[in-house]
This record gives structure tokens, sequence and C-alpha cells, in this order.
């Protein structure tokens, strides 16, 4: 691996990084599609539904449209697996029923949590950094396989800060921790975001979980998983 300056932070992606994108694909997304029509029908009284809702429908461009519009709409976005902060919230809250009632637990690949309890002893604040909502950040990692690892982490970001492939997100996220950019280093498995990150003059590390090889030509420094991270 390339030699790196000291690192203050760390700031992870979650889906292919942290944990297998096929949870969130093959679990939370068709809990969150299969009840989206009947949950919003019986909380579209609550101001936070309505908020999202209207914020939903201004996103598409839409004047007035009826409710069951904007749920199909909803249900369009979350088959084209749409960056949309008014569908990660309303997913969001979906989900927190989910994990409340103990339907499944957040997959966390088996190296993370020991790393990441590591990392924080030797003083390293931790940081989460993904499409989701902050609150569904906030769900998955207390209602992980691992147990709660939200003591852990010291804040988390969604794209409410900026899309996680322009440099400007990268930006404002070191300044909201108060460290150079120098010092927080940014893991995921998309390297687009990495090249973000790295424009904005983070750290970076890409993640190639088995059975993907970390091929010669990348850009950022390749691993397999969290142990072989050397700080």
């Amino acid at each position: 691996m390339n030699a790196r300056g000291e690192i203050r932070a760390i700031l992870t992606d979650i889906e292919g990084t942290t944990s297998d994108i096929r949870f969130v694909h093959e679990v939370l997304f068709p809990y969150a599609r299969k009840r989206l029509p009947a949950w919003i029908e019986t909380h579209r009284d609550l101001t936070e539904v309505q908020h999202w809702l209207s914020e939903a429908a201004s996103e598409a461009g839409l004047i007035e449209a009826s409710l069951q519009e904007i749920i199909e709409l909803l249900l369009g976005w979350i088959d084209a697996d749409r960056k949309s902060t008014a569908l990660k919230a309303l997913q969001g809250m979906i989900w927190e029923e989910g994990y409340a009632a103990g339907d499944f637990r957040a997959h966390v690949y088996p190296e993370v949590a020991p790393r990441l309890r590591a990392w924080r002893a030797r003083g390293i604040r931790l940081y989460v950094y993904s499409s989701g909502s902050v609150a569904a950040q906030r769900l998955f990692f207390r209602h992980s396989e691992a147990g709660d690892l939200t003591p852990l982490f010291n804040g988390y970001f969604d794209t409410g800060i900026g899309a996680k492939r322009e440099a400007a997100a990268y930006a404002r996220i070191a300044e909201a921790i108060g460290a150079a950019p120098a010092q927080i280093l940014f893991l995921s498995d998309i390297e687009v975001e990495l090249d973000a990150a790295r424009s904005a003059g983070m750290q970076t590390t890409l993640l190639r979980r088995p059975p993907t090889a970390c091929a010669a030509e990348s850009r950022h420094p390749c691993v397999h998983d969290f142990t072989a991270i050397a700080l």
C-alpha cells in the first residue's frame, strides 16, 4: 500500500464496504417496497411523512399529484435505485419498524466491528458517508449482526451534504469533521467516489471483497477487507 500521512479520522461507505450489498438489495429494498403503499396510507397525516412526500413531488417536478401518483413515483425510484433524499428518508422510517420488530439484522463483514473498535481505541474518529439517510445509517449500525455499533461512530453523513461522486461533498465533510482532508481516510468499493474524495484532498482505500480481485490499474490502494488497511 502507499505510504500514508497521519490519519485522524476514517470515513466509510456501507454497501460493499462494511456490509454485503446483497443485504440492502435483497432484504431492505424489497421490505420497504412491499410495505410502502400501505405504510404511506396509514402514516400520511404525520408531519414528517407529509414533508418527504412533498419533497419527492418537488424533486419529480410535480406541481399537483395524488397520493397514489406519489406512491407509484416512489416505487419506481426504489426499482431504479434512485439516490433520492426523500425516498431514503421514507424507507428509513419503514426499516425502523422492521428492525424494531426483529424482522432482520443488518449484515456487517466479520472483521469490521473488531477493526472499528481497534481504530476507535487508538483515538481515530469514525464517520459514515452513505446514500442512505442518516437515520437509516444509525438504524443499520444499531441493529447489526455484530450488536450495537453506534457508540463507535462520531457522526454520519448522507446526500444532504452533497452527492458522493462530487469532490465538494468531501470538502464539506472535512470541514464538518474539523480535520484537514489529508488527515481523513475514505473507504469505499466505488472508484468514482474515491476519485472525488481524493480530489478533495482525502486519502483513499478501495475495498474489493472476494471473489473480486484488486485490479493492477486501480487508482487507489486496494484491499480485500478491513484487516489489510494499514494506517
